[in-house]
């Protein structure tokens, strides 16, 4: 990978030694300082539980709404505004648009409070590229490729693994291997290398998003089994090949990989082929606040036309259109909403609750549940073997490792760092595991990540200053075997006009570009319907 940035510290002195104070938390047994926050559970559980809301107060018109502002329905009112449309409105249930892509903030630095990067765009993913462009992440073309500011990819060292008692570079054991563990692993790449370039019919068979793939029957086969009965009808149990494998079905997917569909399994080896002119393909994207960079500048653009805490819990067609009531939940009142058409950018168990009895239909649609944490120190981890990188994960630990904030800040305090540690609760069954996400206190949940943090890196006792941990109930889709191809999901994504669909659980995959497409293509449709003129931002 090309060397793309160096971190340059810069800040407040003032700051550090405010960090540096007081006696050591794991010693002195003292509360530790921190916020237990998340996604918004009392105003969603109010739609689960068929909570009463106000009769509508006040009516308003608008030409078409939306309804979520995640990523998906960031970039449907994009979608509009890039189209010269400006009669429309979106309405978020929490108090900040974003999604799992929201940020946050303290003294050192911004941090993620959910995704945290975005791979560089393959070339059938125009819609991204286009909207980097706009944003000016993409500065130019060479050779028929984009150029990225080289600011915003990410710094070197990227990855590294503590394996065996010593950090190394990558996210995959070289030392201490079998030769049934090499044979394995080269077995496996080599098939997963043969998937990302076989093309059937001008098709990618695995692309992003991924309504561009190839609909091979072979390929859409591999829907029906698990990912772990894909390796085993290979023969490939190496257990450092499976320990990745774990690895990466957690990390996309918060699910285990016996209950990950092999078609997903392999989408997330073979389905990225970055195309940059500085950047190899395998390169991200990143900042400080991760996506939050993304979702913030989108939200910026299209500020005047959204509307926050706003719990969405009726829609119903109403002659060529269609009303919404919408309940207020800081203010305590309801308005009606009447549109020329909808956009329910939200996840579809929200859209089964809200939509006209019977129109959606969300069985097979299940979540996944995770922990973020931002930890404060005062001092950077170190560690034996390579030098600290951007993401650093433990062979042994039960989470995902941590990303540090810091690494791409050109404005942090000194020797101080935030780092943002994840844990997908994927050894339990969803609901059992957003019970003790709900039941279980911060300072417990502190507990879990300080002493998971200490163990991967000793250096950092004494130094963890404040953990702040997030919950998400619903992070992500869980893409379960026979969700891509067994009709149900592209059902839920087909328009109901004057009703359009968008979310990337449509997809069946958690990822900012199939968040992307969805809206992008949702928006399209509604304009379509309506007779609005506009240009295909995905073609």
């Amino acid at each position: 990978m090309p060397v793309s940035r160096r971190t340059l510290i810069a800040g407040s002195v003032a700051g550090a030694a405010a960090l540096g104070a007081g006696v050591a938390w794991e010693r002195s047994g003292a509360a530790m300082p921190g916020t237990l926050g998340g996604a918004d559970f009392k105003r969603g559980h109010a739609l689960r539980t068929g909570a009463k809301f106000p009769t509508p107060s006040s009516e308003t018109h608008t030409g078409i709404a939306i309804l979520g502002g995640g990523i998906a329905g960031l970039s449907a009112a994009w979608t509009l505004a890039e189209a010269g449309y400006r009669d429309f409105r979106l309405f978020e249930l929490e108090d900040r648009a974003g999604g799992n892509a929201r940020s946050g903030r303290n003294a050192v630095s911004a941090y993620p409070l959910g995704a945290h990067y975005l791979p560089i765009p393959n070339a059938e993913t125009r819609g991204v590229i286009r909207l980097l462009e706009r944003l000016g992440i993409v500065t130019g073309w060479q050779d028929g490729k984009p150029v990225y500011d080289p600011y915003q990819l990410v710094s070197d060292p990227d990855e590294r693994l503590l394996h065996l008692g010593k950090w190394q570079a990558g996210l995959i054991p070289t030392v201490g291997l079998t030769p049934r563990d090499t044979a394995d692993l080269n077995a496996f790449f080599a098939a997963m290398a043969a998937y990302r370039d076989r093309v059937d019919n001008g098709k990618p068979a695995f692309a992003v998003p991924m309504a561009l793939s190839s609909d091979a029957a072979d390929l859409r086969a591999l829907d029906r089994l698990s990912f772990a009965a894909w390796l085993d009808q290979r023969g490939w149990h190496s257990p450092i090949l499976r320990g990745h494998v774990r690895y990466a079905c957690r990390d996309d997917y918060g699910t285990e990989p016996e209950h990950v569909s092999a078609w997903a399994g392999i989408h997330y080896f073979a389905g990225r082929r970055g195309h940059a002119a500085n950047a190899d393909g395998d390169t991200v994207l990143t900042w400080p606040e991760g996506n939050g960079h993304l979702a913030g500048r989108m939200a910026a653009r299209l500020k005047d036309h959204i509307a926050c805490g706003q719990i969405v819990h009726k829609v119903a067609p109403a002659g060529d259109g269609v009303t919404i009531d919408a309940f207020a939940a800081t203010r305590g009142v309801s308005q009606r909403i009447h549109a020329k058409a909808a956009v329910l950018a939200m996840p579809h168990f929200v859209a089964a609750r809200v939509a006209p009895k019977g129109s959606v239909d969300a069985t097979g649609f299940g979540y996944a549940p995770w922990i973020v944490a931002n930890v404060t120190v005062d001092r950077a981890p170190g560690g034996q073997g390579v030098a600290l990188a951007w993401d650093n994960v433990s062979w042994t630990s039960k989470s995902l490792g941590y990303v540090v904030a810091t690494h791409q800040s050109l404005d942090a305090v000194p020797g101080a760092s935030v780092l943002t540690w994840y844990m997908p609760l994927s050894d339990l069954a969803p609901a059992a595991a957003r019970r003790l996400m709900l039941d279980r206190p911060l300072a417990e949940w502190q507990k879990v990540v300080a002493r998971d943090l200490i163990e991967t890196n000793p250096d950092l006792a004494g130094a963890i200053r404040r953990i702040d941990v997030w919950r998400w109930g619903h992070a992500m889709i869980r893409p379960i075997p026979g969700f891509f191809f067994d009709g149900a999901r592209e059902a839920a994504a087909r328009p109901q006009p004057p009703l359009f669909f968008a979310h990337s659980d449509l997809s069946g995959l958690s990822l900012f570009e199939e968040a992307h497409y969805r809206g992008t293509l949702a928006a399209q449709q509604a304009m379509a319907q309506l007779d609005i003129p506009h240009d295909d931002l995905l073609a």
